[in-house]
């Protein structure tokens, strides 16, 4: 298969032509290899319109709500970013190519280190990736000019409210069951005003007990 060819439709077909604008964000789509970061059996499918499993009950997100997301953090090359929900590590790759630094946390030990491997394999040195619980976000690195979390929670985690530097932004999908809506928050003089962008569907978040937040 013409991986190169299909991304580039991909990133065409499903991402600019759905209003991703941002040029970081299209170079970025454009150059990370999604095949990498999904199972085998699944790499056919790399380049759909759709989210993949990627074991664990995870998958990786669909590639229009990557670009969404990606876009909607406003970020540029002298980001740091904390992600939330590593997952396959794909998410963490494209912020890779657009920011300084990027700090993501899996709570899924096998994800975690399946992540890691992958990442490690394509030599990026400006992400950092541990195992560990989200909801608290990763203070020794605080604070983040952005933060994109890829699982929902009920309710925003105070810790990441509490990590974004004043005028950043926080991307998260929220709500009750599978009624989800994908918010942008930007935080102005300690304050959150909130954006309502998508709907969308994401797995839970969790934590190390498997107890949804």
């Amino acid at each position: 298969m013409n991986y190169k060819e299909l991304r580039y439709q991909m990133v065409k077909e499903q991402v600019v032509a759905r209003g991703i604008k941002e040029k970081p964000v299209i170079k970025a789509m454009q150059k990370v290899e999604r095949h990498l970061f999904v199972p085998n059996q699944f790499r056919h499918l790399a380049y759909s319109d759709s989210p993949l499993p990627i074991g664990f009950g995870q998958t990786i997100s669909q590639p229009y709500i990557v670009g969404v997301m990606t876009q909607l953090l406003d970020i540029n090359s002298k980001s740091k970013v904390l992600e939330i929900g590593t997952g396959s590590g794909y998410q963490a790759a494209i912020l890779g190519e657009i920011c300084k630094e990027v700090y993501s946390i899996e709570i899924v030990e096998g994800l975690a280190l399946k992540a890691k491997s992958t990442i490690e394999s394509l030599n990026y040195n400006n992400l950092f990736l541990k195992c560990g619980d989200g909801y608290k976000g990763w203070i020794e690195h605080a604070p983040y000019d952005a933060i994109i979390v890829t699982c929902s929670p009920r309710k925003i985690p105070q810790a990441l409210i509490d990590q974004l530097v004043d005028g950043g932004s926080l991307v998260i999908p929220i709500g009750e069951k599978n009624i989800k809506s994908l918010v942008l928050l930007k935080k102005l003089d300690g304050e959150l005003v909130r954006k309502d962008v998508v709907p969308v569907r994401f797995v839970p978040m969790i934590d190390e007990q498997g107890r949804e937040y």
